[in-house]
């Protein structure tokens, strides 16, 4: 009989004593064993990543990617609606006008000579995808954000960012 003191009230508690099996902890060994050797023999949940790669989700939002026109123009023009709906304030471009001579590189007269997307910022919610009215980015649903060891190598410029052009 123990007796346990909380407060100003008492609580009696009797503890019943170990049977002969429970004090040779034997059949708690078999038990836990059969659920090891049931384990052994279920479906496993990992995959070999680098030859299979899990199907992935209709609605995920991997890198994003700046579109160009059928001309081969960049779409963004440099509105910044997309850095303005950005929560993480991820997104930080630039502004300039075009030149005579750039006109088939950009659509409009002004456009994003600096575009940089901070992808450690970033919280892949898609808000930027909706706020473009010129539907110039986009966030792609089968690539996914590379691994890498440097801060330097997760600011993604024009370069990264820019589809590339189609050659015909």
């Amino acid at each position: 009989m123990i007796e346990y003191k909380l407060t100003n009230k008492r609580k009696i508690m009797f503890r019943k004593p170990m049977t002969f099996m429970e004090r040779i902890y034997l059949p708690a060994v078999l038990k836990g064993m059969a659920i090891t050797l049931s384990h052994l023999f279920k479906k496993k949940a990992t995959i070999q990543y680098p030859e299979q790669k899990r199907p992935m989700s209709e609605v995920f939002r991997g890198l994003h990617i700046l579109k160009r026109d059928e001309q081969g123009a960049e779409r963004c023009t440099a509105c910044g609606l997309c850095a303005l709906a950005c929560p993480a304030e991820a997104i930080t471009m630039t502004a300039a006008e075009r030149k005579p001579e750039e006109k088939k590189l950009y659509r409009e007269e002004k456009y994003a000579s600096v575009y940089e997307i901070n992808m450690l910022r970033c919280i892949f919610c898609g808000l930027c995808e909706e706020a473009c009215p010129k539907a110039a980015i986009f966030l792609q649903n089968d690539v996914m954000a590379p691994a890498s060891f440097e801060r330097e190598d997760f600011i993604y410029g024009k370069d990264r960012l820019v589809e590339p052009l189609k050659l015909n």
